[in-house]
Parts: structure tokens; sequence; C-alpha cells
């Protein structure tokens, strides 16, 4: 019985041990030094993220590998649903919704649709729905994880790149880039990618890691274009890599 209690123990903690993120896999360059984030803050989140094993296809919502699976440097564990919602800018407002959600700042948030309706998530949690531009009380207060996915899912269907390149703000030291900031272009379509870690050389230089979903909706991917270490002032090849350039660079 106690050796048996001594394996199970052994596999729990080898299953831990194995748990992998953006922290343990990701190494800065030679010549780089990851830079430190407050404990707690977005960048924290982002980097604490789990990882699906090396070597995971990246996947779009109906299972098939997605087209953009050969930039794959990892794919992040969250679920991306069943429908074709959760797409480029919905990535990045999921991420930023899911870091508002596990520290309970309910009130902050909110996104906006294209439309210009702010659909934020305290009337949504306190039973209210969308309809015609206003919220309509129709159920209870809810503000369990399934329904705050059901809330995701409603800001995915009505807002985009247009509405959250206009909410979010420019940065204007490119050079301060952080983990949390998006390369953003709206439009019809528009692309983003979102900034998940950042590191440094002695000469102040600085790399970063990107990450994003696409058309159709697929899994969050880590990307790499020979490596997954981006810099501003070098072209990307990955689709849309014009926008990896410090004009397009805003921030929550």
């Amino acid at each position: 019985m106690k050796s048996i209690l001594v394996l199970m123990l052994l596999v729990v903690l080898a299953a831990f041990t194995l748990t992998d993120n953006i922290h343990t896999r990701f190494k800065p360059s030679a010549g780089y030094t990851r830079v430190a984030v407050a404990p707690g803050s977005f960048g924290a989140y982002l980097q604490s993220l789990t990882l699906k094993p090396a070597g995971t296809h990246t996947k779009t919502y109906t299972g098939s590998i997605a087209r953009t699976d050969l930039y794959t440097a990892a794919v992040i564990d969250m679920s991306i649903g069943s429908q074709d919602l959760q797409q480029c800018a919905d990535a990045v407002m999921r991420l930023r919704a899911e870091y508002l959600y596990q520290q309970k700042n309910y009130k902050a948030i909110a996104f906006n649709f294209t439309s210009g309706f702010k659909c934020d998530y305290i009337h949504y949690a306190d039973g209210y729905r969308y309809a015609n531009e206003r919220w309509v009380l129709k159920g209870k207060k809810d503000y369990s994880y399934p329904n705050f996915l059901r809330y995701m899912n409603l800001v995915f269907s009505y807002a985009g790149t247009l509405s959250l390149q206009k909410e979010l703000k420019p940065v204007t030291n490119p050079n301060d880039i952080k983990a949390g900031d998006v390369f953003i272009k709206g439009g019809s379509p528009g692309h983003c990618f979102i900034v998940m870690d950042v590191a440094e050389s002695n000469a102040h230089k600085k790399q970063f890691l990107l990450a994003q979903s696409f058309m159709p909706a697929q899994n969050i991917q880590v990307l790499q274009d020979g490596s997954p270490w981006f810099s501003l002032g070098t072209v990307a090849e990955v689709p849309y890599g014009e926008l990896v350039d410090a004009k397009y660079l805003k921030r929550f």
C-alpha cells in the first residue's frame, strides 16, 4: 500500500514538473536577458500561461491543422470553442479578459463593439443581454467561468481589430515595448499580434515573443520566423509580418 502511494506521488510530481510555460520554454537569445515583469501584472500572467507539449500542431476550431502551423513555436493551452469566432483580435481580448477575470477585476472587463457599444462584463454577469445597442435584463446573476466564456463569445461576435485598435493607446517610445503590448492594424480584415515576453541586450536592444490567432479561428500560437524572438527594424516573414513595426505598437 505504501509503495502504491509513493508511486502515485511520483506521478503527480512528474506531471507538475512537466508543466511548461512561456517563461520556462523560451530562453532569451545569447547576449539577451529577460526583462523582469511585476508580479501579478498582465505580463506575468502571459509568461505563466501553460503551453501544450512541444511539437503540438496549431489547429482550427474544426480540429484541422491550421495554415499558420508552419510558424508555430508553441501552442497555448487554452480553449478556442466550437465556432469560427476567436480570431486575431479576439485572441488578444480573450487573453486580457482571462487575466482580469483571474484577478477578479470584473469591472475592468469591457470591450467596445465596432458599432461603439460598450460591452462590459458586469452587465452580462448580472443577467443583462445585448439587444439593439442596449442592455436588456433577461436572467439572473452568474459570474461563473462558463458564463464568462459566453460573454467572450458575444464580444468576439461584434468586436474586432477596428474597435480594439481604437481602444488601445499608442506606445510613444517603442524601445519601452512590454509584454502585453499589441501590434495592431484595424481593417476588414485587419490583424494583430500580442507581445508575450521581452528580452534586452547590454546595448539596450529588445527582442520579443509574439502570439496570435488567425482566420479561421485557431489555437493561440506563439510564433517563430526561424527564431521565436522578433525585433523591431527587421522584416518578419510570418503573415502580416509588416505589422511588427513601431507605428502599429499599442497598449492596454
